[in-house]
């Protein structure tokens, strides 16, 4: 299918991609290629794990030489494309995205962009440099909850921004399956868990503010899922515990019989969900007991943030809850703004009113909302030429990214850090 250019006239050739990893986020993604042939098409897969590697290969049809086990070995034969959309886990952002940027690729990058500051100015270096393209993938950016929030700050009529409180609620399930028993729960193979989980967070604080944080200090650590924590009777794996059937991190329970966060159980020819949950259950790694993990994230920090206009800024990442959303106070001279990410409700001082803007339809909705495929939308727009400026250009996510590392230097230096 051939698209036609709205503003030339001219038809266009969708823009060729190059997904680098197939898991979850990749999946994602790919629904918008599959939704509009005639804007973007998949050329090449990268992707170590054979099962998720010929699941997509097939679900494209993406021929032989085209697909590869892994990105050394792609750089080394690249196919011609237009960019490549790097998902892999946190370690391997930095490497692969030089390389596309080096080789003339525009780059969509899951967050976080990289493991340190450096590394992440080092990217949107090259980019400017090459005039190149990189989308970071800060969802909050997308989602019309977090624009409508932008567009009343913005407008004017609440008046001047005094300050915000800013919750996010992991939730236990997330937090015990990604950043205690999963790939996210050690910090030097991975990120500091404010990075990993909160640099949406604080890029939309930046976004919001339109300034720059001044001083920050940061609290918290480490303090229950620990070995020294550990129920009398437990056991190194869930299914050996003789604590698991009143336990409330059980994995028995979460994966097994709840069928929860099981989107990465990947089920091969001749076997069951079920089957490939009790196998990770016996010997994977998320079958193993909270308390006897490797993990050393945090699992609870507060951050505070004084812009350079004096706007006071509060964020919590508050894992010890059943909810998994994200509680927003925002106050203003001539109003106040609260959203519980389904609903965003504004009261006016002076008229003694509210007003209230209902999202819980699109929240119900897959994608974060369509939030992800709108990222994938706008990607693809800029490449094509009919955007000039993205939401989450990589120009603009530098920022968030140091003052997460910043908040992570405070809170191990335990004082208070002022930015230059």
């Amino acid at each position: 299918m051939i698209s036609i250019d709205t503003v030339s006239g001219h038809k266009k050739k969708p823009i060729s991609v190059v997904a680098i990893g197939a898991g979850n986020r990749m999946r994602t993604y790919m629904h918008y290629v599959e939704q509009h042939p005639d804007l973007v098409q998949l050329v090449a897969i990268v992707e170590r794990d054979a099962i998720r590697r010929n699941a997509m290969a097939t679900r494209f049809a993406i021929t032989r030489q085209n697909i590869y086990k892994d990105y050394e070995d792609f750089f080394q034969r690249p196919v011609s494309a237009d960019a490549v959309l790097i998902c892999t886990p946190d370690d391997e952002h930095y490497r692969p995205c030089m390389m596309a940027l080096e080789r003339g690729y525009h780059v969509l990058l899951e967050k976080p962009i990289a493991q340190t500051i450096e590394q992440c100015e080092d990217i949107a270096r090259v980019a400017q440099e090459k005039s190149l393209i990189v989308c970071v993938c800060h969802v909050m950016r997308y989602h019309p909850c977090f624009i409508k929030i932008k567009e009343l700050i913005d407008g004017g009529t609440l008046g001047r921004l005094i300050s915000i409180n800013h919750i996010e609620r992991v939730g236990l399930d997330r937090a015990t399956h990604s950043y205690v028993r999963g790939i996210w729960n050690r910090a030097e193979t991975s990120n500091p868990m404010v990075l990993a989980k909160c640099c949406h967070d604080v890029d939309f604080l930046l976004w919001i503010t339109k300034g720059r944080c001044r001083k920050i200090s940061s609290f918290g650590g480490l303090r229950w899922f620990r070995q020294d924590n550990a129920p009398a009777g437990s056991a190194e794996r869930c299914v050996h515990c003789q604590v698991e059937p009143s336990c409330p991190y059980s994995a028995v329970n979460l994966y097994l019989e709840r069928h929860d966060w099981i989107s990465n159980f990947d089920v091969p020819d001749g076997k069951t969900l079920d089957d490939v949950i009790r196998q990770e259950l016996k010997d994977g790694r998320l079958g193993r007991c909270v308390f006897h993990c490797d993990n050393n994230v945090v699992d609870q920090q507060a951050v505070m943030m004084e812009m350079e206009d004096g706007v006071t800024i509060s964020l919590s990442m508050d894992i010890f809850t059943q909810q998994d959303n994200r509680q927003i106070s925002i106050r203003l001279t001539n109003g106040e703004i609260e959203s519980d990410e389904q609903k965003v409700k504004v009261t006016y001082f002076r008229e003694r009113r509210q007003e209230t803007f209902d999202f819980s339809g699109v929240i119900s909705q897959p994608y974060h909302g369509g939030a992800d495929l709108k990222i994938m939308e706008e990607f693809v727009q800029a490449i094509r030429g009919s955007r000039h400026h993205l939401p989450s250009a990589i120009s603009d996510s530098v920022e968030s990214h140091r003052i997460c590392f910043e908040a992570e230097r405070s809170r191990l230096a335990g004082r208070t850090i002022e930015l230059n």
